[in-house]
């Protein structure tokens, strides 16, 4: 069956082309048949303007009209390999042929207990050959019975059911009596030439349609002698437009030896999809040769490129997931990835719902892309300059234009990217030190205590996942979003990376419906930065520039290069120019994996979108209240005279204050961060476990009323 590919153009052949033979396809007896291209092999030139989807246009040749007599030769051999196959297939079906061929590999290759296997098949097929045989007089003296039978109702029951019906008529006074008799007169010569016409119709047409049936059998035959197929032709000038000439005489120059010898073999592309206009750029569909692999043909993508006038990152080999054997080939247009994205969508206004994603990208094909939060996670990896902050700041920027959502954020680096964000964030903390990695534990240890809330929250409401209705109304479902830039120094930490990819794995597993957010980066792409267990369940990956084939399948996933789901051939910013900074190989941003060109917000455009963000949630925050309450006094009286563990804080808070807002959504970073930098309380770290002196806080308590 036809793929329909509704958002694909065809190319059209310019009015003064000259019109080619039409050939009839291959047939392969696949699902690809109905689009099957073929051609002859030519030896002049000939270079359209724009590339034709014409059934004659075959790759990488140009059009000469064959001669007759090597079309009848190449037509009666055809016919004879379809015959040839037909008895073939007959007599290996009625006779044991290819359990011998099987007993003779076996015998040759010494291999007994295939060989008894087989033999043990080939005696099974002989008794049941011959059992049916052996019935096949009764069964045929059985259809016998049952057409006699037939024949003589027929020539029973029919006059009898004349003569009642004339009976009927003679009595009814109703008519003619001998009318059904007439009737069935008709009936009879109508049936009679309708037989007669079929018969001789039937008669004219089979050879017809015998020879076109072995035609098409002998087209899935290998073996098409080559005096009786030219020699492929190179085409010797290159244009700007990939069509099928160009892309065959591209492949052809690759210095495949499968494929040279191939080429010298007589090999005639058959094409699925003729090139067509996709997007900022042209696709094609071709069918590879015996031995020729799409990997193959990923792994010298660079001399491809090059033999079609484009840079690497402009050229996307890939196997369809339906169509084994294929090359589907897209094309950009010479240039067309190097010009600027467009304007961040929330740039200058606009309002977004974490419930209903942000917009981070372009595809190919210049559709706006838009980056899921809620029931998404994400992960990013890229050599340092490739643009992988980018992609962050976009998501959170959108985060942020939410009011309900709170953003957590952590750079184990020295980095200043997100400093504009920070009067909208929760928490901002970066550096190399450990006090980061311990801040970040601290905090993803808190997101996972905190699903027990959120799943009594879900209960109370009656609901499976969080919703925004709900979400304004309960503070205990607010949207969370957490960022672990360079995660690579926690998860590789130590003391605490164990740990944090338990707990990293076991909140990625728990918190999809529970609208928490997880985005971890790193410019080191390996099963150490990105463990396994993580990658499995994470819903978003992005892999921006990126080193070698297995950095690459540690961030898309094994086996992603070899489908051609690859950035290696994406280049970093360098001081030579940007390259491709920006650019990424995503998979789970569409339904397919492809390469898309990430929106870029500078630093000051950052600001002002912050700024908009602080309106909106002063306006439209949940927490605001004509009441408040004293958060030390409130301490003060659930705390006694021993240190508590910061992380049991926020619970009796909660219990002391079930109604404030505020409560329900703190943890214990978070109250940290608070005490810290509202009040100059400090908390002390044992063995990475955050506490509370309550001497600290009555302390910082009595100064502050001292104060006023």
């Amino acid at each position: 069956m036809r793929r329909e590919h509704p958002h694909l153009q065809p190319v059209r052949e310019p009015e003064d082309a000259p019109e080619l033979p039409v050939l009839l396809p291959h047939d392969h007896g696949t699902d690809l048949e109905p689009d099957v291209i073929d051609g002859e092999l030519v030896d002049e030139q000939e270079t359209p303007e724009e590339p034709s989807r014409l059934p004659e246009r075959i790759v990488g040749q140009v059009v000469r009209p064959a001669s007759m007599s090597r079309r009848l030769l190449e037509f009666a051999w055809t016919v004879g390999l379809g015959a040839h196959s037909w008895w073939v297939r007959a007599w290996t079906g009625r006779s044991s042929g290819v359990a011998k061929r099987q007993i003779r590999g076996a015998e040759a290759a010494g291999d007994l207990e295939r060989l008894d296997a087989w033999w043990d098949r080939q005696q099974a097929a002989a008794r049941d050959r011959h059992s049916r045989s052996m019935d096949l007089p009764q069964k045929v003296l059985g259809r016998v019975k049952v057409a006699v039978g037939v024949v003589l109702c027929v020539l029973i029951g029919v006059p009898a059911l004349l003569s009642v019906l004339s009976g009927v008529l003679v009595m009814a006074g109703a008519g003619d009596p001998a009318a059904p008799w007439r009737w069935a007169g008709w009936v009879i010569r109508a049936v009679v030439v309708l037989v007669e016409i079929a018969w001789w119709a039937g008669v004219a047409l089979a050879p017809v349609v015998l020879v076109i049936a072995l035609y098409r059998e002998g087209r899935r035959q290998p073996g098409t002698p080559t005096w009786l197929v030219e020699p492929l032709e190179p085409v010797e000038d290159r244009g700007p437009i990939p069509d099928e000439g160009a892309i065959l005489a591209a492949l052809k120059n690759l210095g495949l030896a499968p494929l040279n010898k191939a080429a010298k073999d007589g090999w005639r592309p058959r094409i699925p999809l003729p090139t067509q206009r996709d997007g900022e750029g042209y696709r094609t569909q071709l069918v590879l040769p015996p031995g020729v692999t799409v990997e193959m043909i990923t792994e010298k993508k660079k001399v491809l490129a090059h033999n079609l006038l484009r840079f690497p990152v402009e050229v996307w080999p890939t196997e369809p997931r339906d169509a084994p054997g294929v090359l589907d080939l897209w094309v950009a247009d010479q240039g067309s990835l190097s010009g600027p994205v467009p304007e961040w969508p929330l740039l200058k206004a606009g309002q977004a719902d974490y419930f209903r994603g942000v917009p981070v990208a372009v595809n190919l094909r210049g559709k706006p892309i838009t980056g899921r939060l809620f029931q998404a996670n994400y992960a990013l990896a890229g050599i340092m300059g490739s643009g992988k902050s980018s992609l962050i700041i976009n998501l959170l920027l959108g985060a942020m234009l939410d009011p309900l959502v709170d953003i957590d954020v952590f750079v184990m680096a020295d980095n200043a990217d997100y400093d504009p964000m920070r009067p909208r964030l929760r928490t901002l903390m970066s550096g190399p030190g450990d006090d980061v990695v311990e801040a970040c534990m601290d905090t993803m240890d808190d997101l996972y205590a905190d699903l027990t809330v959120r799943g009594q929250a879900l209960r109370d409401h009656g609901i499976r996942m969080a919703t925004r209705s709900v979400a304004e109304v309960d503070a205990r479902l607010r949207p969370r979003v957490a960022v672990v830039d360079e995660c690579q120094a926690l998860y590789l930490h130590d003391k605490l990376g164990g740990r944090a990819i338990d707990t990293s794995v076991k909140l990625l597993n728990a918190a999809r419906k529970y609208a928490i957010t997880l985005i971890l980066a790193t410019p080191e792409a390996s099963s150490d930065s990105l463990p396994r267990k993580l990658m499995a369940v994470c819903s978003c990956k992005a892999c921006f520039a990126i080193g070698d084939q297995t950095s690459n399948d540690a961030v898309l996933g094994t086996g992603s290069y070899r489908a051609g789901i690859s950035a290696v051939g994406l280049e970093p910013a360098t001081e030579e120019g940007p390259g491709d900074v920006g650019k990424f190989m995503a998979r789970g941003f569409e339904p397919k994996p492809g390469l898309l060109r990430g929106y870029y917000v500078n630093q000051q455009e950052a600001g002002a979108v912050v700024e908009r963000a602080m309106r909106l949630q002063q306006q439209h925050g949940p927490g605001a209240s004509s009441g408040g309450r004293d958060l030390l006094a409130d301490l003060d009286e659930v705390l006694g005279a021993e240190r508590v563990r910061v992380a049991d804080l926020p619970g009796m808070l909660r219990r002391l204050a079930p109604d404030w807002p505020p409560y329900q959504t703190m943890t214990g970073s978070s109250l940290r961060d608070v005490l810290s930098r509202e009040y100059g309380v400090r908390t002390t770290n044992a063995k990475n476990v955050l506490r509370l002196d309550p001497a600290d806080l009555r302390q910082a308590r009595a100064r502050l009323e001292a104060d006023g």
